[in-house]
């Protein structure tokens, strides 16, 4: 549950608030109606993360638009991923030193990261130079809801003494995201390696007959070693949700309201 509703809702129970006026705090339109898009305010409410703003196929003006609308009465940071360079620059133009750019994961950042208040660390791996993106997709949406992350690149099986010579990350990570192309065998290693959650993310890094990530979600989806849940090929970000609710678990029992 989202702590500022908690803290509402604590309020009402210690009668330092009236339940009309919780309601007021509470009560907002369900979304914002833009025409091109119907931006939903409840979310955080709901989820505890506000709406992540997707850039691929929108136009520049549009997500500016929908930037501006999500800044009203609030001071939440947003996030905006596969985010071209050409409307980058527009945003940067319009929220100035607010906005930061992250080129290689094509990440837009509004506002402030959270601080980092998860369980443990997230550990991202990666079988080659060539996931960089999609890890960087998954490891900045880890920071950005509040995360602390680490990042191991290049520490894919044909050369697995790499992977072994970071044992003490893996063994110690609260979750961990594995990203691979090719063959996608990196997932299968680290899962049987690990006592913690893996995610496992396919990219589409590879040859021919890798069909663009095609063979390496096949093999992460039959991967033998337990524990292991796939998501969709270069879906870094969907990766880093999932690794950040799993690394906010705990939170649920210390903010149950008695």
């Amino acid at each position: 549950m989202n702590s500022d509703l908690i803290k509402i809702l604590e309020d009402v129970k210690n009668k330092n608030i009236s339940v009309k006026e919780a309601e007021a705090l509470i009560k907002t339109e369900p979304f914002a109606d833009l025409d091109f898009a119907k931006i939903d305010l409840q979310r955080k409410n709901r989820q505890g993360a506000g709406e992540v703003i997707y850039g691929a196929g929108k136009t520049s003006a549009q997500i500016k638009s929908i930037v501006e609308k999500m800044l009203e009465g609030s001071d939440d940071g947003i996030l905006i991923t596969r985010l071209s360079k050409e409307s980058s620059d527009v945003i940067k133009e319009a929220f100035g030193e607010k906005y930061k750019y992250h080129e290689d994961a094509k990440i837009g950042l509004v506002g402030n990261m959270k601080k980092p208040d998860g369980l443990g660390k997230i550990l991202v791996l990666t079988g080659g130079t060539s996931d960089i993106p999609v890890a960087e997709e998954a490891a900045l949406t880890a920071e950005f809801l509040g995360n602390e992350v680490e990042r191991i690149y290049d520490v894919g099986v044909a050369g697995i003494h790499r992977l072994f010579s970071h044992m003490d990350s893996i063994v110690n990570a609260s979750v961990i995201i594995a990203i691979a192309g090719m063959e996608g065998a990196l997932a299968s290693v680290v899962g049987g390696l690990a006592d913690c959650p893996v995610i496992a993310v396919p990219t589409s890094v590879g040859y021919g007959a890798s069909f663009e990530g095609i063979s390496a979600l096949l093999s992460m989806l039959n991967s033998c070693a337990s524990g292991v849940t796939v998501v969709n090929i270069d879906n870094g970000f969907g990766a880093g949700f999932s690794a950040s609710r799993i690394n906010h678990m705990g939170g649920h029992d210390e903010n149950t309201l008695s």
